[in-house]
């Protein structure tokens, strides 16, 4: 194991889907560390980006998607270089991640303690009987009622919020030491949100477990995350302690989308800030910034230059011309 105070290292990383008439350039020079133990919160609208890069750290990425630059480093391994023998015995054992969909994640034709068990077996020295064994307290200890019965039974009959703690099961079945969480709580009443974001915080604190959150929800990555990365057309555009970044955002983005987030003490006749225009197919290739179609704070330097990234405060920063005008004021 490296020494390193990093888990994860990410750096210039760019993801492409790949065809005849144009590359769409899904994801364009992402960098960003995770240090063990800690928990990254990754938001953007949807189309930004976030599953595809997922997808991406986890190698799964499939034609005509393709990795074009950068390195991703676990444990001081570039993932990029290894083969697929060498990927599948990290895959599930160390890294684990709970997709968006758990309906689709998991295969209706098999029962569910047999799914659990499986990958157990194929990770670990370890007996069926052991595995059956360990899989009912890992049940039992995410709240699942009856784990004996429900070892027995299908993906169908299950509800939602079962389903996700079963792929949560299966993702922790191996004791990984990195979890991607792909909007966990998508599709879930908010008591099932409630309580499936406190078993991951649970489980994280318990486990020492570093965790990448992705999610358009500001209240779930601000539930879970030390961290937030925000994710604009491919792009990170501020990345920072999760108090800096959701309490006093520097980029326009950032702040646009905690004004968009509806609140509970907001007036019935007062309107939702929402975010002018649409957000762009991919990640531009053009000169300027990728926001400033839709900043109401741009002027013709953030059309000409893309802006580099700025630093705003201790591990914060902000990719914006306005970010390095108020640091030199």
């Amino acid at each position: 194991m490296s020494g390193d105070v990093h888990l994860l290292s990410v750096h210039g990383l760019r993801t492409a889907y790949r065809s005849e008439l144009r590359d769409i350039v899904a994801l364009e020079d992402i960098s960003f560390d995770l240090r063990r133990g800690e928990a990254l919160g990754l938001v953007g609208e949807s189309g930004c980006g976030k599953s595809t890069l997922a997808l991406t750290l986890m190698r799964l990425i499939r034609k005509p998607g393709e990795v074009l630059a950068g390195e991703i480093r676990f444990d001081g391994i570039d993932l990029l270089t290894l083969k697929e023998a060498e990927l599948r015995r990290l895959r599930g054992r160390d890294i684990a991640i709970v997709f968006q969909d758990p309906a689709s994640a998991l295969n209706p034709l098999v029962r569910v303690g047999t799914q659990i068990i499986e990958i157990q077996r194929a990770h670990r020295d370890i007996t069926r009987a052991e595995a059956f064994r360990h899989s009912v307290k890992l049940l039992q200890a995410l709240g699942v009622p009856d784990a004996d019965s429900r070892m027995k039974e299908y993906p169908h009959q299950l509800s939602g919020g079962m389903k996700q703690r079963l792929c949560i099961a299966i993702a922790l079945s191996c004791d990984p030491r990195l979890l991607i969480a792909d909007e966990p709580t998508t599709a879930l009443d908010v008591t099932v949100q409630a309580q499936l974001l406190a078993l991951l915080s649970r489980e994280r604190a318990s486990r020492n477990l570093s965790m990448l959150v992705i999610s358009h929800d500001l209240g779930v990555v601000a539930r879970l995350a030390d961290r937030v990365a925000i994710l604009y057309a491919g792009r990170i555009v501020e990345q920072g302690p999760a108090r800096n970044v959701l309490c006093t955002p520097s980029h326009p983005y950032t702040r646009l989308l905690l004004q968009s987030r509806p609140r509970i003490d907001q007036p019935r006749a007062e309107a939702f800030v929402a975010i002018p225009g649409s957000p762009p197919q991919g990640a531009p290739q053009g000169a300027g910034c990728a926001f400033a179609p839709r900043c109401p704070s741009a002027d013709a330097r953030c059309e000409a230059l893309r802006p580099p990234v700025f630093a705003v405060g201790l591990r914060h920063e902000a990719s914006c011309w306005r970010v390095a005008a108020a640091a030199q004021a």
